[in-house]
């Protein structure tokens, strides 16, 4: 069985920061690019972050300076630290386990992060 588990989401106001967790388990997970994605009611759902299995990383414009993802091979996890929240950051964040060529994608259920103003 495959599950990605998010934590770490909840309350905070504008200005704020949140680290969100994604453990991984059944899967190799040193062999898989990962990602955080988000998606707020009625908006398609949009990338957020991306590492790649070398851990080379890239950024929405709209996060970049204020997000930072990074991985733990160790501990099957990976991480979105989320400085500087601002309220159009509310959404729910989901990661992503993406695989070698013909491997299918994995996802999360989901943590919610909303940011008051």
């Amino acid at each position: 069985q495959v599950q990605l588990v998010e934590s770490g989401g909840g309350l905070v106001q504008a200005g704020g920061s949140l680290r969100l967790s994604c453990a991984a388990s059944g899967i190799i997970f040193s062999m898989y690019d990962m990602a955080w994605y988000r998606q707020a009611p009625g908006k398609q759902r949009q990338l957020v972050a991306s590492i790649t299995r070398g851990s080379n990383t890239n950024y929405a414009d709209s996060v970049k300076g204020r997000f930072t993802i990074s991985r733990d091979n160790a501990k099957n996890t990976v991480y979105l630290q989320t400085n500087s929240l601002k309220p159009e950051d509310t959404a729910v964040y989901y990661c992503n386990a993406d695989g070698p060529r013909n491997w299918r994608d994995y996802w999360g259920q989901g943590t919610q992060v909303t940011v008051s103003s």
